[in-house]
């Protein structure tokens, strides 16, 4: 299998799990590297009327796993810890977040992720480790 083929099938996969149609991300995935963009919308905030701190966990989160998945052609990735800093606020447009893996060994990852708004100011950061899990990727997570 192609590395670009991967690619695709991780993005396939990403885009059909059904948290995703709520969020309605967009995910392209490269080598060691994930980009994560999703359109601000009011029922992303909460009291004070910015988007809430989960959203940005969430695009992190998805940008640093997916930059791993990258390099992993055979099972699915675990998430194992994730640190979130948040640096701005964000209410409207676009939000980006951008993942690369810094670190790998056998068994365990660790990849970081910066999260910015349309005007490319940074809004966010973060880094988590990354684990192999034992399911295999398959049409069952919908890797197709």
């Amino acid at each position: 299998m192609s590395n670009d083929h991967h690619f695709r099938c991780l993005e396939r996969m990403y885009h059909a799990a059904p948290i995703n149609a709520w969020f309605r991300p967009v995910l392209e995935v490269g080598e060691g590297t994930a980009q994560v963009s999703m359109t601000v919308r009011p029922d992303f905030f909460h009291a004070a009327h910015v988007v809430h701190g989960s959203v940005y966990f969430k695009a992190l989160d998805d940008a640093s796993f997916f930059a791993v998945a990258s390099l992993v052609n055979d099972v699915f990735i675990l998430t194992a810890t994730f640190n979130v800093y948040l640096t701005r606020p964000i209410a409207d447009g676009v939000l980006r977040s951008v993942g690369r893996v810094v670190h790998r060994s056998r068994q365990l990852f660790i990849a970081e992720a910066e999260l910015f708004d349309g005007e490319a100011r940074q809004i966010g950061r973060g880094s988590g480790s990354f684990m192999r899990s034992s399911i295999p990727l398959s049409a069952e997570v919908g890797y197709v």
